[in-house]
Parts: C-alpha cells; sequence; structure tokens
C-alpha cells in the first residue's frame, strides 16, 4: 500500500539538541540521517511547531539537498495553531513545502486530533483541502496524528474515511491505559476501519529507555530497555511504522539494530514487560512525554518537561540528579511556583496532563 516506505522504522526529527541558541547541529543530525539511510530505513517526520520550524529546515539541510526525492519519506503535518480561517491553510502548506525542499508530502496528517480542536479543522474545511491537494498530487497519503478516546476516533474516522493511515501513542505503558488507551484506540482503527498504524511515543519520551533499577534487572543482559519497548509495537502487525524521536547516534544505532531484526516479543519478554509496566506504575512518575508543547504558550516561561523530569527522578529516590536537572531547568526560567494557573499548558497537552496540579506537586517537592 505505501511502497514508497522502506522498513517499519521511522526517524521522529522532534526531540534533535538544540543550543542555547535554539541552533541544530547539522553536522551531528548529517551523520545521523546517512546511518539511517545507510541501514535500509526511509521515513521521515516532522512537524511545523516542532522546534521552531528548525526540524523542516534540519530535513532540507541535510536529507533534502543530499538524496534524490525518490529515495525518502517525508510525513509533515497541519497543526491547529498554525491557521486560523481556511484562506490560512493553503499558503500555510506552500510554506511548509519550501521549508522542507520538497514539491510534495508522502503522507499529510492533521495534526493532534481530539475532542478541543477537531471542530476548528472542519469549520476550516482542512479535511478538503488535503484531498484536493492529493488529487493534485501535492500529499501522497492523508493522515491523522490522534490523542483522545476510541470513541472520538470512531468518529473521525466514521466521518473521514479517506483517511488512511492513523498516528496513535503506542507503547506497553499506555497499552491499557484508561488515559491514553492505546489498545482501544489501536483496535478501532484496524478492525474497524482498516486502517494502517503509524506508532508515536513507543518509548514514551524516553521513560521506558530509562527504567527504575529493579526493573532493569528483569531484562537480558544483551539488550537495552528501548529495545523491548520498540520490539513490543513491533509485535503488533497493522502497526507499519513506528517512530522514534532520537538525538544521539547512541540512540539511534541501537534502534536501528532492533527494527532490523523486526523480532517480535515471546510468550517470556511479553510477561517481562507487564511485569516492568507494574513496577514503574508503583512509582506513579507524570506521565510526560517531553514533547514540549506545553512551553510556546506559558507567560511565566516554565520549563515544565523538565520540571516533571526532575519530579519523575526524586520520586525513585535519585535525589542528586533530580536537584541538578531541576536547577538547570529553573536558570532563566520560571519555577514551578510561578504558575498563575491560566490553564493554557493544559490545552494543549497530549497527555491530558492536570499541569498545574502537578506544578503544585513538583513546588512541594522542591
Amino acid at each position: 500500500m505505501f511502497e514508497e516506505v522502506k522498513g517499519r522504522f521511522g526517524f521522529g526529527v522532534m526531540r534533535l539538541k538544540q543550543d542555547d541558541k535554539g541552533d541544530i547541529n547539522f553536522d551531528e543530525f548529517q551523520k545521523m540521517v546517512d546511518y539511517f539511510m545507510a541501514n535500509g530505513f526511509n521515513y521521515f517526520d516532522t512537524a511545523h511547531v516542532y522546534l521552531n520550524g528548525n526540524s523542516e529546515l534540519a530535513l532540507k539541510e541535510c536529507l533534502v539537498r543530499n538524496y534524490p526525492r525518490h529515495t525518502f519519506t517525508i510525513t509533515n503535518k497541519l497543526s491547529p495553531s498554525c491557521f486560523n480561517k481556511e484562506e490560512d491553510i493553503l499558503p500555510f502548506f506552500n510554506m511548509q513545502l519550501a521549508a522542507t525542499g520538497v514539491d510534495y508530502f508522502d503522507f499529510y496528517l492533521m495534526h493532534a486530533q481530539q475532542k478541543n480542536n477537531y471542530d476548528h479543522y472542519n469549520r476550516c474545511h482542512a479535511y478538503e483541502i488535503a484531498k484536493k491537494l492529493k488529487e493534485e498530487g501535492k500529499i501522497k497519503h492523508i493522515g491523522i496524528s490522534f490523542h483522545d478516546d476510541a470513541e472520538f476516533l470512531d468518529k473521525i474516522l466514521t466521518e473521514h474515511p479517506e483517511i488512511e493511515v492513523v498516528q496513535l501513542q503506542f507503547n506497553y505503558l499506555d497499552f491499557d491505559s484508561e488515559d491514553v488507551q492505546s489498545r482501544k484506540c489501536y483496535e478501532v482503527a484496524t478492525k474497524k476501519h482498516g486502517k494502517k498504524i503509524l506508532v508515536m511515543e513507543p518509548v514514551k519520551g524516553g521513560q521506558l529507555a530509562n527504567l527504575p533499577e529493579e526493573a532493569n534487572k528483569l531484562l537480558d543482559k544483551d539488550k537495552t530497555p528501548a529495545s523491548y519497548a520498540i520490539r513490543f509495537v513491533l509485535s503488533f502487525k497493522e502497526v507499519f511504522m513506528v517512530l522514534s524521536g532520537m538525538n544521539t547516534m547512541e540512540q539511534l544505532i541501537d534502534n536501528v539494530k532492533t527494527a532490523k531484526e523486526d523480532k517480535p516479543l515471546n510468550e517470556k519478554e511479553f510477561k517481562t514487560i507487564e511485569e516492568i509496566r507494574n513496577i514503574i506504575l508503583r512509582y506513579n512518575d507524570i506521565g510526560c512525554t517531553g514533547c514540549g508543547y506545553c512551553l510556546e504558550g506559558c507567560p511565566k516561561h516554565i520549563f515544565i518537561p523538565e520540571l516533571f523530569k526532575a519530579y519523575n527522578l526524586k520520586r525513585r529516590g535519585d535525589d542528586m540528579n533530580a536537584l541538578e536537572i531541576y536547577e538547570r531547568a529553573a536558570l532563566n526560567h520560571g519555577l514551578a511556583k510561578d504558575c498563575i494557573r491560566c490553564g493554557k499548558c493544559e490545552n494543549v497537552c497530549p497527555q491530558h496532563l492536570k499541569i498545574r496540579d502537578l506544578l503544585n506537586e513538583v513546588k512541594d517537592n522542591f
């Protein structure tokens, strides 16, 4: 169905390292792109809202300018914050083409679909515009990324049968979560509507790559925690692509090795994953994936994801690293106690976290 795609593993260009000025080390990213392509993979995922537009620019500089267009696949997205009315969509789309340096996108997703923005897309006829762009050859495949419950996903897929792929948050920690509903959404998309699945957050923003020590002891010593998380989602046959937002060569090499083997978990490993899940849940970590969507609108410039990371480490008993991360996050940023409870962060949080209440917990712990 998607012959342009090689392998089942994709490069999410969302978490590349940036310096204090917000610039990306293109030399480092170029090495990662070259390694990824040389190992038989070619799927890259971006959005204009990632890295303040630098995600698209990084692809233009390190992928598009160095490889023939037919050798790679690019997914881009129409994000809800990037258009206010129907007339904004086409100019924005053309700007994305120019920013990325291509004349078409292989996949174009209606970004972060959920109850609080779906009507906005419909009012602005975003789906109809995407269909027209597909007819013109500027989009090959239409899809959505989704952050809501299974019932609402069913509604969207029923109203828009033109959707070909559904990008879901899918990992072993969220699989049976009533908040994320990975399993239920997967079953609605695949069994009821026959859609293929793009997986985002397979390691939950790195959380499943950095396990509590008692969980690490359950793993085979020659395998990394991240490899178990990647293999878990690759075990589902309707998953045609697993995305990972990598920012180091070490992460890339490990994930590429796992994806090339494409080996489903066996029964024993599934039981191990369940034990690990129960251990993680006992720590009651804040389920932040570090996407950073909450940062743009915060009037107090609170570095929310890093504060939550510090809080989680403290809950696990790692006080020294927790304090170091907290102090670094507080440098030139607002503190947890500075939150004015405006709620802008919660309106855009894909995890539907009660950020205002959680910041209060962070304040009490530091």
